[in-house]
């Protein structure tokens, strides 16, 4: 298939003596899945093959370790290290192979990150930050002996030769994100007085006879594919220098394709980039290997909408367009592309919820903000309702909109009450540049609103508006809360999500932001932006970014360092006065203030909830106006009421 719209990336390619039918691969990502053994589960299989169904044309299972020792990584993670493992295999890769895609897949060691915890190997005694945090000394990995990379060797040949046992058709060596090859590869973790370090040269010497084992075992008219970091991001690590020398040396040992991502785990807003990050963060390394190589090369990370990939494509920077979050957010991304309206593709909004901080690091199978679904897709799948109601739902968030297109989907009869534009808070979360991709997700449940059956009233629901209807979601939302301190009312005194649209007069000068939330956080960053704002967040708690996931401390921990925000913690604001901010804490101080911007809460919308409870109609909150949270708890609470009524 070609559409017209994305006539690149829907044309053939081939990766060795493979021909896939489009150029849209699906990365691999580890997702709790499997069995606690390695085995493949029906949830694993289950959800690749919606991944297959979806049209992409190769996907790239996820990271399946190589022996039973040291290599495997986490909890439920696939295993690919003895021949017991062949019968799940070969279910997958058909399962996969029934849709007309290519299966591949990614065989490893996790070196150093092993989130399993102690013992470990790496090429050197070098941890990992996080590892050494939680366990100590004992997270010290232990430098691989001679004889031990000689039994990897031959491990990850025995791994490659089972994926072709069992039915794949490309086998992808992980040779980045910082797991044991990384390790050798890069000298910010190898520290080795052997042949395996020093030189880059050495340094690569255990990934050539990795691959050159692979490649014996499978056969030469077999692809192997390997995937690098462009850099590892770290100092003194790994540069794009080197990683060409590695490409190019691959290239000469007959490897079919370069695969190529950046970062690794100490590093991981390079590996997986949250939305404050470039779009396409790491598609820079991928031009610069494709002009050094004859050989197909893959741009990851990032390349959220179809658009981005038609461009580097036609740019000439890569071959292939690597996906990974987009497809979890989607699985039906390609087709829906192909199939020539992207305006239903429900996009990443990379922001590292579900993938990362509700799943994997808590040891969790992966979920996604966008996609509820995502590992139970037969559990959670919409089915006609027994009983047609007609509902109204009040509040037209990601909450409210969610819950009306699942309602709708059932067959009831959908009324959508929203005072003010479709999107809710939306607008104000999207509103700095650094958060445009919320923008695309707002866009995507707009536009299924508008193609649904759910009738749209403009006006604020009252009481007297709902009496006909059979059920009511309330999907109300928040207000700001207001502090409650002298001088709180002045007229340079605003709510911080009062400024976050177009028409607002933003301030400038001396801003105090009070509250080091998210939005107090997100709004200070904005501020910053201004030339000339000298902009102070004070917090009453010991810290700041409390509700914030670990991307968000990390990125903004950076700007407020690198934008010289100044933050006043264990501060109490007890009065705004002419002069400023009076705060307590530090002995009684003042800060000077042009502007404050009070971000120090939001409380639920709930009063017309609690009155038709009251009155015994059958009603339901979602969202904000249960508690405030995060986009992921809205669109999840929103499918997930609505999918139970």
């Amino acid at each position: 298939m070609t559409d017209k719209q994305f006539p690149i990336l829907f044309s053939p390619c081939r990766i060795g003596n493979v021909e896939i039918k489009n150029r849209v691969v699906k990365e691999p990502q580890t997702t709790g899945l499997s069995n606690l053994d390695g085995s493949v589960s029906p949830r694993l299989v289950r959800t690749y093959e919606d991944l297959a169904r979806g049209g992409c044309g190769m996907i790239i299972v996820e990271y399946a370790y190589v022996d039973r020792k040291y290599s495997k990584s986490a909890s439920n993670q696939l295993g690919i290290c003895d021949d017991e493992y062949m019968c799940g295999l070969g279910w997958l890769a058909d399962t996969i192979r029934n849709y007309d895609c290519v299966p591949c897949i990614q065989i490893e060691h996790c070196g150093r990150q092993r989130f399993l915890g102690p013992p470990m190997k790496s090429a050197s005694p070098n941890p990992w930050p996080l590892m050494y945090e939680r366990y100590g000394r004992a997270a010290i990995p232990g430098e691989l002996t001679l004889d031990e990379i000689d039994q990897l060797v031959e491990d990850f040949g025995q791994a490659a030769l089972r994926a072709k046992k069992a039915g794949f058709q490309v086998v992808e060596i992980h040779g980045a994100h910082g797991y044991l090859i990384t390790n050798f590869l890069s000298p910010f973790t190898n520290q080795r007085g052997d042949w395996y370090g020093g030189s880059r040269e050495n340094r690569f010497r255990f990934l050539e006879q990795v691959f050159t084992r692979c490649r014996k075992y499978v056969g030469e008219d077999f692809p192997i594919i390997v995937r690098l970091s462009g850099t590892d991001y770290e100092p003194n690590g790994m540069t794009i220098e080197d990683t060409i020398y590695y490409a190019k040396r691959l290239e000469e040992l007959g490897c079919a394709a370069i695969d190529v991502s950046g970062g690794d785990h100490h590093q991981m807003i390079h590996q997986v980039t949250p939305m404050q990050l470039s779009k396409g963060h790491n598609v820079w390394a991928a031009e610069a290997i494709k002009k050094e190589v004859h050989i197909p090369v893959f741009a990851t990370g990032s390349i959220t909408l179809p658009e981005y990939a038609e461009e580097i494509l036609e740019a000439g920077k890569a071959d292939f367009i690597g996906l990974g979050r987009p497809l979890l957010a989607d699985p039906a991304w390609a087709r829906k592309a192909c199939e020539g309206h992207p305006e239903d593709i429900a996009p990443c909004i990379r922001c590292n919820e579900g993938c990362l901080d509700r799943g994997n690091h808590l040891g969790k199978t992966i979920n996604c903000t966008m996609n509820p679904t995502l590992g139970f897709e037969d559990q959670l799948a919409i089915r006609p309702a027994a009983v047609k109601k007609k509902a109204a739902v009040v509040g037209g968030g990601p909450a409210g909109m969610e819950a009306a297109l699942v309602l709708a989907e059932k067959g009831h009869e959908v009324t959508l009450f929203e005072k003010r534009k479709l999107g809710g808070y939306l607008h104000e979360a999207s509103y700095p540049d650094f958060k445009a991709d919320i923008r695309n997700a707002l866009n995507y449940l707009v536009t299924q609103i508008r193609k649904s059956s759910v009738s749209v009233v403009e006006k604020e629901a009252a009481e007297e508006d709902l009496k006909d209807f059979d059920l009511v979601v309330i999907a109300a939302g928040t207000t700001p809360v207001r502090l409650k301190v002298p001088g709180a009312d002045r007229a340079n005194v605003q709510t911080a999500v009062s400024i976050l649209n177009d028409e607002a007069a933003k301030p400038s000068g001396k801003i105090v932001v009070i509250g080091g939330g998210l939005i107090g956080t997100e709004t200070a960053v904005l501020m910053s932006e201004t030339e000339g704002n000298d902009v102070t967040i004070v917090e009453m708690l010991p810290e700041i970014m409390k509700d914030c996931n670990d991307s968000d401390h990390t990125v903004y921990g950076q700007f407020i360092k690198d934008r010289n925000i100044h933050v006043l913690t264990n501060a109490r604001v007890v009065e705004i006065n002419d002069e400023g901010v009076v705060v307590e804490g530090h002995g009684r101080t003042t800060i000077p203030a042009d502007h404050v911007l009070l971000a120090v809460g939001m409380k639920p919308n709930n009063a017309l909830y609690e009155k038709l409870k009251a009155e015994g109609r059958e009603v339901y909150n979602v969202g904000d106006s249960v508690r405030p949270a995060k986009i992921y708890d809205a669109i999840h609470a929103g499918y997930k009421t609505a999918w139970r009524i």
